[in-house]
């Protein structure tokens, strides 16, 4: 096996130990053995386990955020625009379990490595899009009112994508909902609740 082929087998091998395992309790002793490979071999090409899980996370990010990129740009609307990101994930989560369980597990885990962080930095600008690109084409906004709706576009967007992540580990653990329902519901709840925030409603304190 030529090294570029070897190594792409060890991070395949790695996603699936890290994915059932996560990062802490999966040792490189644990991937040489699922890969058939000797230690010393797997570290010619991963000089440590932060090594091996940020190029393993980097793959991860790098994969969802290409279907984002593809789908969010094929849509017509703001609304398409979540239909599609809601839609990615969904699919991303029923395609890799394995890599899907990497993420829901260390997304909000920088001690273990940035990569998942840029992951989460695309989903919440890709939300953030959505959510300003009608005020930022608004001519009759002052710069103030637009300052004013980012900064507070910036507080809901965590909202949005936690809120999605968690419906599509809900669903994951429900196999009895059909995906369309909950898929359905995640695109409401994200589009319908936040689209009122957005407009500056507010409860009473």
């Amino acid at each position: 096996m030529s090294s570029a082929l070897r190594r792409e087998q060890l991070l395949a091998v790695a996603l699936e130990e890290f994915g059932r395992r996560g990062f802490h309790l999966t040792q490189m002793d644990h991937v040489a053995d699922a890969a058939q490979v000797s230690k010393a071999l797997l570290y010619q090409h991963f000089d440590s386990k932060e090594a091996l899980f940020a190029e393993v996370t980097a793959l991860v990010v790098d994969e969802v955020g290409g279907r984002l990129n593809i789908a969010t740009q094929a849509a017509e609307g703001s609304l398409d625009r979540v239909r599609a990101t809601v839609r990615v994930i969904f699919d991303y989560a029923t395609q890799e379990p394995l890599a899907w369980a990497v993420i829901v597990r260390h997304l909000d885990k920088p001690e273990v490595g940035v990569e998942l962080g840029e992951l989460r930095d695309r989903l919440g600008a890709a939300f953030a899009d959505i959510l300003m690109v009608n005020r930022r084409a608004d001519p009759t906004l002052s710069a103030e009112v637009l300052a004013a709706t980012e900064r507070r576009v910036e507080m809901i967007v965590p909202l949005m994508y936690g809120s999605l992540l968690s419906m599509v580990s809900w669903w994951l653990d429900h196999p009895g909902t059909p995906r369309e329902r909950a898929e359905s519901m995640a695109v409401e709840f994200i589009w319908l609740g936040l689209d009122r925030l957005r407009s500056g409603e507010r409860l009473p304190r």
